[in-house]
C-alpha cells in the first residue's frame, strides 16, 4: 500500500492536515534540538521529511532513516539528493521490529506518523530502546483522536468521510485513506502509549497534545 501511494504521499499529507504536519514536525525538531544529538535514527521515515528537517535545523553528524517501503525510500533519496543532503542522511530498508544496528549507537530515535503501523508496539519500542545510548531520547509523534469540543464532534466526520474522499480523488490506492482513520482509532493514545514506553524501560515519559489533540508528541528517555 505504501509503495503505491509514495508518489502522492507528501501532497496528501499537506492536503489532509491543511499543512499542519509541517508545523508539528518543526515542534518535534525544536524539542529534539535541546538534546543536541550527534547521531539520530528516524524510524518509519517514509519520504524523509523529518530527517531533512533535522539535518537543516540541528545538523547532527549522522542521520539514518529506515522504512519497510522501498517506494517511500526512493522518494526520500530523491528529495535528499535534490537538497544536497546525500552525504548527511543515509536511508535504509529495515524492519523496526528487528533492527540490525548495534546496541547504544544512537543519541536519539524519532518516529513521525509511523507507530500506528507497527505490528508490535512493544517490540518496536524495545528495539529503539536497545539502539539508544544511555541518556538517549525517544520522540514519537502520532495522529490522535481529539477529546475536546468542538474537534471531538467534527473530527469523526472529517476522518471517515472527507479523508477517504480525498484519497479516492488523488491516490492510486483507494483503500489507503480508509485505512488511515481506522489505524488512528486503534493505536494506543495518551497514558496508554506511555505505559508501553515504560514497559520496555523508558523513564521521564510524558506526552504533549498538539492542535487540540489531533496530533500528540510522546517523549521517553533511556536510563
Amino acid at each position: 500500500m505504501f509503495n503505491t501511494i509514495a508518489p502522492v504521499y507528501d501532497g496528501m499529507n499537506r492536503l489532509m492536515t491543511f499543512g499542519l504536519d509541517r508545523r508539528w514536525r518543526k515542534r518535534m525538531v525544536a524539542l529534539l534540538r535541546e538534546y543536541a544529538p550527534r547521531k539520530v535514527l528516524d524510524v518509519a521515515t517514509g519520504t524523509g521529511d523529518l530527517p531533512l528537517l533535522i539535518s537543516k535545523t540541528i545538523q547532527p553528524a549522522l542521520i539514518t532513516g529506515i522504512d519497510l517501503s522501498e517506494g517511500m525510500l526512493a522518494v526520500a533519496r530523491e528529495k535528499c539528493e535534490k537538497r544536497g543532503c546525500s552525504g548527511k542522511i543515509v536511508f535504509e530498508r529495515q524492519d523496526c521490529l528487528s533492527l540490525t544496528f548495534p546496541e547504544g549507537c544512537y543519541d536519539a530515535v524519532t518516529v513521525a506518523f509511523g507507530v500506528r503501523n507497527f505490528q508490535s508496539l512493544q517490540q518496536g519500542f524495545s528495539e529503539m530502546y536497545r539502539v539508544l545510548a544511555p541518556g538517549g531520547i525517544l520522540l514519537v509523534m502520532e495522529l490522535s483522536t481529539p477529546r475536546c469540543f468542538p474537534l471531538n464532534v467534527l473530527y469523526p466526520f472529517y476522518a471517515h468521510r472527507i479523508i477517504p474522499f480525498l484519497g479516492r480523488l488523488f491516490s492510486r490506492d483507494k483503500q489507503a485513506y480508509t485505512y488511515l482513520p481506522r489505524s488512528i482509532e486503534v493505536v494506543p493514545q495518551g497514558e496508554e502509549m506511555l505505559s508501553i514506553f515504560r514497559s520496555v524501560g523508558f523513564v521521564d515519559t510524558c506526552c504533549r497534545p498538539l492542535t487540540g489533540g489531533v496530533c500528540t508528541l510522546y517523549i521517553g528517555r533511556k536510563v
